[in-house]
């Protein structure tokens, strides 16, 4: 978590760090950011949209980042920095306002490490975190608070798991991923064989493999493979309470929002989005750079670069078009009605 803001800046300063317009006050000091209906006279914000307009207007921000659009727009705030794009500058300026946590390598007492284990130059391993036989933990990794890191699991260069993650044996996470509290890596698969009157579980031996660069929402749970891998490719990032079951295969910079499911074996492709609650049927593919709509059901392959949505996910316009004709059927049928009752009118 970021700390309180540590250095404050002037609007001057500001403007120089993301090459901007200054407009107003250039010695104006601020020292935090926030939105334009909470910001302050010591407060950054942004104003990026014209819907907007209304918060801007009242907003007593202290100095606002403003696109050339809007820059004459009426309000209270007389400091602007005229940007091509406010959000992306607040973003690159929020490490200036707020520390990074401090990173303080070394093993806490109540850690369990067991034989065999390797811990990493500069590692941090916090209390009550378990470390299996064999595990291999890379230089400056941070393993939380209460973590169980599984016998043979390796955990790269700069990574992190925050507190209560637990990374099962056959784990395998790259360089500089952030696995965040709650998440569950390596677990056994949903597979079962109906024999002799009862589901019988399936081994699953598979491992679990996570890139590099890689971002793990809080509470998500990626599956072991059966007798494949299941793969989070490198740069993907995954939102909060999202299920990848066993043989998954994701590719790289894919975008995961929350609450989708991913069943087994499925083939996700370089740069793919699926927004929330989306959900994929097994054994289909979603081709490189398409997108899943939030809430859509998937039942077939997603050509590369298109667009689904609905409920079974078809190409959006067809979708589109399907809701628009099921508003009309209300209208329809009263008229068919009236037909059928020999009513011309």
């Amino acid at each position: 978590m970021a700390a309180p803001a540590t250095k404050p800046m002037t609007a001057a300063e500001i403007a120089a760090a993301v090459g901007g317009t200054l407009s107003g006050d250039g010695g104006l000091r601020v020292g935090a950011v926030a939105p334009l209906d909470r910001a302050g006279a010591s407060d950054l914000s942004f104003f990026a949209h014209a819907k907007y307009a209304a918060a801007f207007e009242v907003s007593a921000a202290g100095v606002v980042l403003v696109t050339t659009a809007l820059a004459s727009s009426a309000g209270q705030c007389g400091t602007r920095i005229i940007v091509e794009k406010p959000y992306d500058a607040l973003v690159a300026l929020l490490p200036r306002f707020y520390a990074v946590p401090a990173f303080e390598p070394g093993i806490h007492p109540t850690a369990v490490i067991a034989a065999g284990a390797s811990i990493g130059a500069n590692a941090r391993v916090e209390a009550y975190a378990v470390i299996g036989a064999g595990a291999v933990i890379g230089d400056r990794a941070w393993i939380g608070s209460h973590c169980v890191v599984g016998d043979g699991v390796s955990i790269g260069v700069d990574s992190r798991l925050y507190p209560h993650v637990t990374a099962y044996p056959g784990v395998r996470v790259g360089e500089r991923s952030f696995i965040h509290a709650g998440v569950r890596l390596g677990s056994d698969g949903f597979g079962y064989a109906y024999r002799d009157g009862a589901h019988q579980k399936i081994p699953h031996v598979g491992r679990c493999l996570i890139g590099n660069d890689v971002e793990i929402g809080a509470n998500c749970a990626i599956d072991r493979g059966s007798i494949d891998d299941t793969v989070i490719g490198d740069g993907t990032k995954l939102d909060n309470m999202v299920h990848v079951a066993h043989n998954v295969r994701m590719g790289r910079l894919c975008l995961i929002m929350a609450q989708v499911g991913i069943a087994g074996s499925v083939r996700i492709e370089d740069g793919a989005i699926l927004a929330g609650q989306a959900g994929v049927t097994g054994h289909v593919a979603v081709g490189k750079g398409a997108i899943v709509a939030n809430g859509a059901a998937v039942y077939g392959n997603v050509p590369a670069g298109e667009t689904w949505s609905g409920f079974p996910a078809r190409p959006h316009r067809e979708t589109l078009r399907a809701q628009a004709a099921t508003l009309k059927l209300a209208d329809f049928m009263k008229r068919v009605e009236r037909f059928m009752r020999g009513d011309t009118k």
